[in-house]
């Protein structure tokens, strides 16, 4: 049988690498002592032993690493947390917020039931728009670069619109700027779980592509 591993993602590690640190010590505290962390983007062989699993935040991780390399599976960082027992969460006493599912997990229900089951133990009341989980809408970043930037923000926007509440609750980076550029207030999940707020990454569509890809080559 192969190791764990925790893989945070490129938007992660350049967003808030202090948080794959906290992280990385909750797996290993609750989860598995001997995960170890794994950098590779998930763009390339991610070089792990067959039958290895690895943990990951991002969605698009989470596809790539399933469709693109035999032998190796994953885990969302969502379903392991909500799996296991003894996380102290912070109370955020019935706020309600609506919650974005990112395009790459429209599949995978059972992702979808674990992100809201972290927000109920976080006492977050759900308000789902009318499109979610399995029938959840783009955030607009996905068509960069087909599509003119004026229309890819109009596409945010809209999406943006959808939610019922101000407070978005959201599973990835990417959707977090598009929540906040359509005028929403984004909560990052991992932001919710440490107790912390959540400040959108710096720049444009452009500028945090270019970030993206200036760290895949890296890794």
């Amino acid at each position: 049988m192969g190791k764990t591993y925790f893989n945070p993602g490129c938007a992660l590690t350049i967003h808030k690498p202090e948080a794959e640190v906290a992280l990385l010590k909750l797996l290993r505290d609750k989860y598995d002592g001997n995960v170890e962390l794994h950098s590779l983007c998930c763009h390339h062989d991610p070089q792990v032993e067959k039958g290895s699993c690895i943990v990951v935040v991002c969605a698009g991780c989470d596809r790539r690493f399933n469709k693109l390399y035999e032998g190796i599976s994953t885990l969302t960082l969502w379903e392991v947390l909500d799996g296991v027992e003894g996380i102290q969460y912070p109370d955020y006493k019935g706020r309600k917020m609506s919650l974005h599912d990112p395009c790459p997990i429209r599949s995978k229900p059972q992702v979808h039931r674990a992100a809201r089951s972290l927000l109920k133990k976080m006492n977050i009341e759900v308000v789902e728009a009318a499109l979610h989980a399995a029938s959840s809408r783009c955030c607009g970043d996905s068509y960069y670069p087909d599509l003119p930037l004026e229309e890819i923000h109009a596409r945010m926007k809209e999406r943006a619109a959808s939610m019922p509440c101000d407070e978005v609750a959201v599973y990835c980076v990417t959707c977090v700027r598009s929540m906040h550029f359509g005028g929403k207030k984004p909560r990052y999940l991992v932001d919710l779980l440490l107790g912390e707020e959540t400040v959108p990454p710096e720049g444009d569509v452009p500028e945090w592509h270019a970030r993206i890809k200036e760290y895949r080559e890296r890794h």
